[in-house]
């Protein structure tokens, strides 16, 4: 049974679905890549458990087999070949030979039949389409705010809710939401998932700049991703997340739009100055008039001062300045609305013609 495959062909696939392989781990066979040819087409799969991604590829085989070969091995060496080189795989028992050009590797494999592959969970699922560029820019306007290895697990993902046409995605670590928003085109029962940190990451990696849509199969304890050549198949989290709905203020009275660009730079300059271990900031709000305070425990001091259209209150408000320079790294809009209710309110940012996202951030005492 051999394959014969081009180099770029492979390269850019194997790529993707190797991105999950563990490094170490316990069981020796999820640093393997399930491979299978069957009717002129490669089939390959990872999975760390958790998760599991499989595409397939054409190519010229002949006969039908599958086998797991290591992950690791078979991309170094695709990488290490030069450009436009035919691969050509064949197995002979417990070991499959790739040959290219002058270049030949002998490698070990493990039998396909102990490969723990994921399955589709059977029973109801909510099954809903989205464009791939569309689910791509959702993520990233929320995924900067969820949790890393939070000891509450549920903040370690992005809340999925499908509510009546809406699609909302949510992100949080408890000093931090972010929510973000889309129309879908039909109506839903509501349901809602927690996904996991790493499928969300690799999702955006996978995901394409494209018009093309992504079937979504949301069920109580899995979700599906089908779009271009991938399947990718995602355990959910176990938990209640918090109701952003409560944490999402309204009525903020005190409210300026500005520049997204030029408070992103003169955040970023107060904050070399602010401490390293608080980053803490100083919003000193006052009739057409924005500062930017950071001082750290050697008694340096830096400020920054804006003009901006406002008239509200004169506040006086402390944040973790990476909260604020991570939202405005992550929209792409040109202006952005900071909105207060008072010095001890949280702050909600908003993007101008844009009723669908919102970020709201605690304030600090500094």
């Amino acid at each position: 049974m051999n394959i014969q495959i081009n180099r770029e062909t492979l390269l850019k696939p194997l790529t993707s679905v190797t991105s999950i392989v563990e490094k170490r781990h316990t069981l020796p066979i999820l640093s393997n890549l399930l491979l299978e040819a069957k009717q002129n087409k490669i089939h390959l799969t990872a999975t760390d458990l958790e998760m599991q991604i499989s595409l397939s590829i054409e190519s010229a085989t002949t006969g039908d087999f599958s086998t797991t070969i290591s992950a690791k091995k078979l991309l170094d060496i695709c990488r290490s070949l030069p450009d436009s080189s035919e691969i050509n795989m064949a197995t002979n028992d417990s070991r499959i030979t790739l040959k290219a050009g002058k270049s030949r590797f002998n490698l070990q494999t493990l039998p396909a039949a102990d490969y723990p592959v994921m399955t589709k969970t059977q029973g109801e699922s909510t099954l809903v389409t989205i464009g791939q560029r569309q689910l791509k820019d959702l993520l990233k306007q929320v995924e900067f705010a969820m949790a890393q290895q939070d000891i509450r697990y549920y903040l370690n993902g992005l809340l999925f809710e499908v509510v009546a046409n809406r699609l909302n995605i949510v992100g949080t670590d408890g000093h931090r939401l972010s929510f973000t928003s889309a129309e879908l085109k039909q109506n839903y029962d509501k349901q809602d998932v927690i996904l996991p940190r790493k499928t969300v990451i690799e999702l955006i990696k996978l995901l394409d700049d494209s018009d093309e849509d992504v079937q979504i199969e949301l069920a109580s304890n899995q979700v599906n991703f089908s779009f271009s050549h991938f399947k990718l198949i995602s355990k959910v989290i176990d938990g209640k997340f918090p109701d952003y709905n409560r944490v999402i203020p309204t009525g903020h009275q005190n409210s300026f739009t500005t520049d997204r660009v030029g408070v992103l730079l003169a955040m970023q300059r107060a904050s070399i100055l602010s401490n390293e271990k608080y980053r803490g900031i100083r919003m000193v709000l006052s009739n057409n008039n924005l500062k930017l305070i950071s001082t750290n425990s050697d008694q340096e001091e830096a400020e920054e001062e804006l003009e901006i259209d406002y008239a509200g209150d004169s506040l006086d408000i402390g944040f973790n300045v990476t909260y604020l320079i991570d939202v405005l790294n992550n929209t792409s809009s040109e202006q952005a609305t900071f909105s207060f209710a008072d010095a001890n309110s949280s702050c909600l940012i908003t993007v101008p013609k844009n009723t669908d996202y919102k970020y709201v951030v605690m304030p600090m005492r500094i």
